[in-house]
């Protein structure tokens, strides 16, 4: 109880909250502008957050995140834009309310239910987080090489459409993991001579580059065109709040429940929760003849889901500290930097920023309500903000955040690099989110290897020995082998 009290004071100071809010502030203007995405935006935060107390910093990107993932339902609804991936599944129904009139009706769903899908995440979060971290406790190196896997195996097959592609990416995230001196052998690897290399890849530089700085070039080639804003009048966005919540709860929990879920997965996100979401909803819903109209159904489930899914994301990522997803895999970057290293023993030696964590996420949901009602209202606004004077902003944001990582130009030199990457492997529909999960995971992945190969020496069926690794491997193995079992006895139909 001492560590819950502390904790919440540990929030409860005008500079926290003040940074919370305004980052808050942040993530709505860069979610409700197609293209800057979530991620984008929590890229944009770090170098701020070098400047930052810890507790500051990761309530500055807990509230960033959870913010931009509702804002891009605003252009979602008025555009047929989706401000960022998460609200893409919905959006076509969000514009078919606009179209019929009713874009308060959407807009008001989507900040009410996004609320409350942030909410029951947080209340998993807490609950499952310090329950998952005394079985932690337990875990060998056998343990943490099958959850990396297991990470590594969800980004392919759950995290991309082509299995292929995200194998692909996979691989790219793994090779950046490989470059540098630290491996068992202690001798360089894949450096050609330069001394910048011996030490790895700095994380940092690599994620503003693949994030954000790919953005800045995809924009460039495209000229920075602005984007044409139609005028929508809007009415009271509180309208049917009430008999919302009380017809379509069902659908609101369902969507809490599939969000939270997929979130723990690794490599998943809000994106394919949101997904998945509106597919069940269509599914189950007893009038699916109306999806595709202008119908709110689907439009609650999904935006519970998304947002139920940053919580989710968190609970891998402060336990065992393998990402939940693209944002968390940033936010482990930063946590790191603020010497709170994620893993159970943090919930051991620092419980208190913990359950600090747990408040920013209540707050930051809570806040969504009064802070999201005032985004509609502006949404317009926004949208019309001239491009050919937002790219050199994040530009500079960019070469900064690179920069400031090491105080060298190596870093920017890293981000510039990272960014064409980013921009390739996007312009050839490669999904980025495996080769980050690579990249954070690959080095968890080598040594919790060999570190259990040289206890057992060298005998590979102790990986199946302990009973959470045992379990852990037969879950990982079926992640691999249904899909391609699956692909196999589809082919041997369609040939047949």
């Amino acid at each position: 109880m001492n560590a819950v009290i502390a904790g919440i004071e540990m929030v409860l100071h005008w500079h926290v909250l003040a940074t919370i809010f305004v980052a808050a502030a942040f993530g709505l203007l860069v979610g409700a502008i197609p293209g800057l995405t979530a991620t984008m935006a929590i890229a944009l935060l770090v170098p701020v957050t070098f400047f930052m107390d810890p507790i500051s910093a990761v309530g500055a990107m807990i509230s960033c995140s959870a913010m931009a993932i509702f804002a891009g339902d605003i252009p979602a609804t008025l555009m047929r834009m989706p401000g960022t991936p998460a609200s893409a599944a919905y959006s076509e129904e969000c514009y078919a309310m606009t179209r019929k009139g009713e874009a308060e009706v959407a807009l008001g769903a989507n900040v009410l239910f996004s609320a409350l899908g942030g909410l029951f995440g947080t209340a998993i979060l807490i609950v499952s987080a310090p329950v998952l971290a005394e079985v932690a406790l337990g875990f060998s190196s056998f343990e943490y090489f099958w959850l990396a896997l297991l990470g590594l195996t969800c980004a392919i097959f759950i995290g991309s459409g082509s299995p292929v592609k995200g194998l692909v990416s996979l691989f790219l995230g793994l090779f950046v993991a490989q470059i540098g001196i630290d491996n068992p052998a202690g001798t360089p690897r894949f450096t050609f001579g330069n001394t910048n290399l011996l030490g790895g890849i700095d994380f940092i530089p690599a994620m503003i580059g693949l994030f954000a700085m790919s953005e800045v070039i995809r924009t460039m080639a495209s000229g920075a065109r602005d984007w044409s804003v139609r005028q929508t009048a809007l009415g009271n966005p509180l309208k049917g709040w009430g008999r919302l919540m009380v017809k379509y709860w069902p659908q609101q929990l369902r969507g809490n429940i599939t969000g939270t879920a997929i979130g723990i997965l690794p490599g998943a996100g809000a994106d394919i929760a949101a997904w998945v979401s509106y597919a069940m909803s269509r599914k189950l819903s007893k009038t699916p003849e109306k999806f595709g109209t202008g119908h709110v159904e689907g439009i609650i489930e999904s935006t519970s889901s998304n947002n139920a899914a940053l919580a989710g994301a968190w609970v891998p990522a402060l336990v065992f500290g393998i990402p939940g997803d693209s944002i968390t895999a940033i936010v482990i970057g930063v946590l790191y930097l603020k010497g709170l290293n994620p893993g159970p023993t943090l919930f051991l030696n620092n419980p208190e920023s913990i359950y600090a964590v747990f408040t920013v996420f209540v707050i930051a949901n809570l806040a969504m309500i009064p802070l999201g009602l005032a985004a509609l209202k502006a949404g317009t606004a926004l949208l019309r903000f001239p491009r050919n004077i937002l790219i050199p902003l994040i530009l500079m944001f960019c070469i900064v955040g690179a920069y400031a990582v090491n105080n060298s130009a190596y870093g920017v030199v890293l981000m510039v690099v990272f960014g064409v990457l980013g921009f390739l492997m996007e312009e050839h529909d490669i999904p980025v989110a495996p080769c980050v999960l690579g990249i954070v995971l690959g080095k968890m992945l080598e040594e919790s290897f060999v570190t259990s190969m040289i206890k057992s020496d060298g005998n590979l069926l102790a990986f199946f020995e302990r009973p959470i690794s045992a379990g852990l491997g037969v879950v990982t193995l079926l992640v691999l082998i249904l899909p391609v079992w699956s692909a196999i006895r589809a082919r041997r139909a369609a040939a047949t």
